[in-house]
């Protein structure tokens, strides 16, 4: 009789086998979830290391880009202005030909295009270049005072002046696409004299307008 007892309250009732199997569905549904977030957690990380991924190489490429418009704006910095002599004063020429004109004294020379040991502008980049120049003179019966801008040998415009008293100004100026390598200057006109002092009055200036 006692043994029947503790086998009948030993016993799992109804009650408790439904209670069992419900706990049992839920831990099942929680390591499904957890299974789940694991899962998604991995897929997120692979997701943010995708993106990490993109983004590392956009800003190498923006660098390099960086790098580009670096350069390019270096090389587009191209400007100079010179007068014809150094230092004292006088008159050069008159020559009986056409005579290039040497600006020794530089006032700029962005980019170093200008050389003032030839007189010489070379191009460094294909592009739009303005040029200009002023020639001084004292006025003369016989001489004029003018120059000619030149490139490569071709003439362009001429600046030039004429009267037999005072002072004399001719200018002028010109807009040029040239090539790398390009050379523009200034010649003197046959037969003229040109003035030059400290107070620079005779200049040669040019600068680059765009790139092409």
């Amino acid at each position: 009789m006692e043994l029947s007892k503790v086998a009948t309250s030993t016993s799992p009732s109804c009650g408790d086998t439904a209670q069992l199997e419900a706990h049992l569905r839920q831990t099942g549904s929680q390591v499904g979830d957890t299974k789940n977030l694991t899962n998604n957690q991995q897929t997120c990380k692979q997701d943010i290391n995708t993106v990490l991924r993109e983004m590392s190489a956009s800003l190498a490429g923006l660098k390099v880009d960086m790098e580009y418009v670096k350069k390019d704006n270096e090389v587009n910095r191209v400007a100079f202005s010179a007068s014809l002599m150094d230092s004292g004063g006088g008159d050069v020429g008159p020559f009986n030909a056409q005579t290039n004109l040497v600006f020794k004294r530089v006032i700029a020379n962005i980019g170093n295009a200008y050389n003032p040991n030839t007189g010489f502008f070379i191009a460094p980049v294909r592009g739009v270049y303005h040029f200009e120049f002023f020639i001084y003179g004292h006025g003369h019966a016989t001489h004029s005072s003018g120059a000619a801008l030149f490139k490569n040998g071709e003439h362009i415009v001429t600046g030039y002046e004429h009267q037999a008293s005072l002072s004399v100004n001719g200018c002028n100026s010109a807009t040029l696409l040239l090539e790398v390598g390009d050379v523009v200057f200034l010649r003197q006109w046959q037969n003229s004299r040109i003035y030059d002092s400290q107070n620079h009055h005779t200049t040669f200036s040019g600068h680059l307008l765009f790139t092409m």
